[in-house]
């Protein structure tokens, strides 16, 4: 009888050691899956960000081809106002921040759109770091604080509107130029 006694208490340890086990691979799990979320989060925010420019560029082009902003975004995928058809973006982007191809938008009091942003009400992890063209962004707490504004265009500070004042036109370099 002593030797089951014995038998029976070894058998115990391996069971808490396979516990403890268990509990440990639980905890590396749930910390991988953290930093997995955290990168797939600056992914995604690097994307934001380009979209964000490409919406901005095809504002500006739109303006400048126009002499006015656009009414709708899908304007931007194609201008039929002129004798070609001008497409001054490829597609309407899905927002990587929302999954969604729904963006917020800001017009001017006569309609026209002059910029884009993100519906995600998250926490950017980016708060620092930005291009000169996105400084506004700094310190921002969420990320449909993130407005694309066309150039010359300032963000409302609330929902107001951006008041008008259209892109220049970048000029061109001398044919000479070290800069090409």
């Amino acid at each position: 009888m002593a030797a089951l006694t014995v038998r029976g208490k070894q058998s115990g340890f391996t069971y808490i050691a396979v516990l403890i086990g268990v509990a440990i691979m639980g905890a590396g799990l749930a910390a991988l899956g953290t930093v997995w979320h955290t990168m797939v989060q600056r992914d995604h925010e690097k994307e934001l960000l380009y979209i964000g420019q490409q919406f901005r560029q095809a504002l500006n082009r739109y303006y400048l081809s126009n002499q006015r902003y656009p009414v709708s975004l899908e304007v931007l995928v194609q201008d039929d106002d002129k004798v070609a058809v001008k497409h001054h973006l490829r597609k309407i982007y899905v927002d990587p921040m929302t999954g969604s191809a729904e963006w917020g938008i800001v017009k001017l009091p006569n309609g026209q759109i002059v910029g884009v942003y993100s519906l995600s009400e998250q926490t950017p992890l980016k708060s620092a770091g930005f291009r000169a063209r996105d400084t506004l962004f700094l310190d921002k707490e969420k990320y449909s604080e993130w407005v694309f504004m066309a150039e010359g265009q300032i963000p409302p500070a609330d929902s107001a509107t951006a008041m008008p004042a259209p892109p220049q036109a970048q000029p061109a370099l001398p044919t000479g130029s070290r800069w090409r």
